[in-house]
């Protein structure tokens, strides 16, 4: 047995699967999840039901003295809530989606979320926790035992992100396209950082990338497990 809890983190670019994927390797694995990307769309949900300008850094930055975001794992997937409001659905809304960059990319909101998210993952109860979203890999939890970036092709990602969301794959081109390019100047999420596995799914199915991502899990914590084992038997 690993001495603590298991951290699989999982980073890419939209539409790579980062979600789907890690809530059905999770489930797998037997280990809890954590959507860091939900966060930020309570958070931007949160914002246009007030009439905020997400563009207002100070005034985005003013919620998080009253953002009651919680979450919940379900048999039925991740439920996402803000106050007594169910906002699991809501959050994948286009308009949702066209702003999240401009919350995301806003310092001081990164800071306290970040710090919010290493505070779920030392307080999971579950021998290990999968936790998904941007810069994961680097800044959330760079120790965590196993890091991934999850990829795929842009034509495969703007059509699986089409099918997803809404009919129009130009449109959906169009904002994909707009969210990376607003991102990367924030986070680096298409080149893994020294340590971190690639796992590219262009031509992997749904349940292939799950594997995928399931095996290295598996096989990481079983290599890590012998060498705690014949530390200890050495000591």
């Amino acid at each position: 047995m690993m001495p603590h809890p298991v951290v699989v983190a999982v980073d890419g670019p939209a539409g790579s699967g980062k979600s789907s994927v890690s809530r059905a390797a999770s489930r797998e694995l037997g280990y809890a999840f954590l959507d860091t990307g939900a966060a930020y769309r309570a958070l931007t949900w949160l914002a246009l039901e007030r009439g905020i300008d997400t563009r207002d850094p100070d005034a985005v930055v003013a919620l998080l003295d009253d953002f009651p975001y919680d979450t919940e794992v379900t048999d039925a997937g991740t439920v996402v809530r803000v106050g007594e409001a169910d906002v699991t659905h809501a959050i994948r809304e286009p308009r949702v989606s066209a702003v999240v960059s401009d919350v995301a990319r806003i310092p001081a909101v990164r800071i306290a979320l970040n710090d919010a998210f290493r505070r779920l993952i030392r307080e999971s109860r579950a021998p290990g926790i999968v936790v998904e979203g941007r810069d994961i890999t680097t800044v959330v939890a760079p120790d965590a035992e196993v890091r991934i970036l999850l990829t795929a092709d842009e034509e495969v990602r703007i059509a699986r992100r089409s099918a997803e969301l809404a009919p129009g794959t130009a449109a959906t081109a169009a904002q994909l396209r707009e969210r990376d390019q607003r991102d990367s100047q924030v986070v680096d999420f298409m080149t893994a950082a020294p340590g971190v596995t690639t796992i590219d799914s262009t031509h992997l199915d749904f349940p292939g990338t799950v594997r995928a991502v399931v095996e290295l899990v598996q096989e990481t914590v079983h290599e890590q497990e012998s060498a705690h084992a014949h530390d200890t038997t050495s000591q």
